[in-house]
């Protein structure tokens, strides 16, 4: 693999997670609830995190959701849910962090907006309080510079000076130094506050592919803070999977990025772990981590006009989704099989082989059977109505036996198995 992380950036902990210096990249997400609804909330921190969520950001906007914070985290502590919570601020940031220390304290990271802190002579006071908060509780701060809300003074300033040059830069390009020099001053004047270096992750979020990678290639060749990626407003569906995924898989690709999300507009009734999902499928994909076994499918063809493997293709990827967060405390190295579900046998003997457990169903003009593959070997051939659900079996029974206890087991008796016979005495 290819992928180099950058490994001279600083680590930050959040909780007991771990940011930059080489460390995992860390997926995380952000709830959609109202903070003032504490049940709602916690409910949904804790699918967010059992999805795989590594952190997770709240909104607290009022006095109503600073004043549940502290309940969340309790709600969450008796569900045995340790995911850190991350406090996105806005406008008022400073009085909440200083009228309700019980929540400054129960959040993990608060991430700050240096465009909406305040202005004019109001900016640098209300910043240097949340600052202040942050050192006082020792918490991690996320400088989070968006191009929806960048500081106007800041970009008023960088267009005159532009305009100055003998040869001016396009207005574009102006936009997109604006959000790394916001970024960089406003960490700066953190440090210069009492904010230690290693506390602090940058973010400069954009919602236009080629915009992002240009503005966090130049962060990342300017600074030694760990990154955070995200590509904002990235739309729903299928737009929003496929533009998060060339934006960030670029940049993945250069080893610059230490934390992710994913910000897709959620469908109608859809379900807010989605983002987790594609972000998880990023990383698994691009060989950078590991969350869930692969399902590895083939399209279809003229040759599998039946809908079957299609079916079994998506409920085996269902199931071992669903069993992954019991599976990732008792069956440690699972989340690196990988499963083939092939259509016909033109490919489908091959790519099972090479899989830990693979099926070549038999397309539409072969016999109705359908060999299975362990580690490479053929063995058994499943036939009839309960294809679907031998096959589950066969995966399940595989898990136990070769991850976890199961495999120390196995270990354990092929060693025995070598040794050599004692003489009786």
């Amino acid at each position: 693999m290819s992928v180099v992380l950058r490994k001279h950036t600083r680590q930050v902990r959040i909780g007991d997670v771990v940011v930059g210096g080489g460390a995992p990249i860390v997926v995380q997400s952000m709830t959609n609830t109202d903070t003032a609804d504490a049940r709602a909330t916690a409910q949904q921190v804790h699918d967010l995190a059992r999805a795989g969520s590594e952190l997770v950001r709240i909104t607290v906007n009022t006095a109503e959701a600073a004043a549940q914070v502290a309940r969340i985290r309790e709600d969450l502590a008796r569900r045995d849910c340790a995911v850190p919570l991350v406090g996105d601020f806005h406008f008022n940031g400073h009085r909440l962090l200083s009228q309700y220390p019980e929540c400054a304290e129960a959040l993990a990271k608060y991430r700050i907006n240096p465009g909406n802190v305040g202005k004019g002579s109001k900016r640098d006071e209300q910043f240097a309080t949340m600052i202040e908060m942050a050192c006082k509780y020792a918490k991690p701060v996320r400088i989070g510079v968006n191009w929806g809300s960048l500081d106007q003074e800041l970009l008023a300033r960088l267009m005159d000076e532009n305009s100055a040059r003998a040869q001016p830069l396009a207005a574009n390009a102006v936009m997109r130094e604006a959000l790394v020099v916001s970024a960089l001053e406003s960490a700066a004047q953190a440090e210069k506050w009492g904010l230690p270096a290693d506390s602090i992750v940058l973010s400069c979020k954009v919602s236009g592919v080629q915009d992002l990678i240009s503005v966090y290639r130049e962060l990342a060749a300017r600074c030694e803070y760990p990154l955070h990626l995200g590509l904002t407003e990235a739309g729903m569906g299928s737009k929003g999977i496929v533009a998060s995924t060339a934006a960030l898989a670029v940049l993945l690709q250069e080893g610059i990025g230490d934390t992710i999300r994913i910000s897709l507009t959620p469908e109608p009734g859809g379900e807010r772990t989605r983002e987790v999902v594609v972000a998880q499928e990023i990383l698994q994909t691009m060989g950078l981590r590991s969350f869930a076994p692969l399902v590895i499918s083939c399209p279809g063809c003229g040759r599998t006009t039946s809908t079957y493997f299609q079916e079994l293709a998506a409920s085996i990827q269902a199931y071992l989704r669903e069993q992954m967060p019991l599976w990732r405390e008792q069956f440690p190295g699972v989340e690196d099989m990988h499963v083939a579900v092939m259509g016909c046998v033109v490919n489908g003997p091959g790519e099972s082989k090479q899989s830990n457990i693979g099926i070549s169903l038999p397309g539409s003009g072969e016999r109705p059977v359908a060999p299975v593959f362990v580690d490479g070997e053929k063995t058994v051939t499943l036939k009839g109505e309960t294809i679907a659900r031998d096959f589950q079996n066969i995966v399940d029974a595989y898990v136990r036996s070769h991850y976890g206890a199961g495999a120390a087991s196995a270990t354990a008796a092929k060693k025995s198995a070598t040794l050599p016979l004692k003489s009786a005495v």
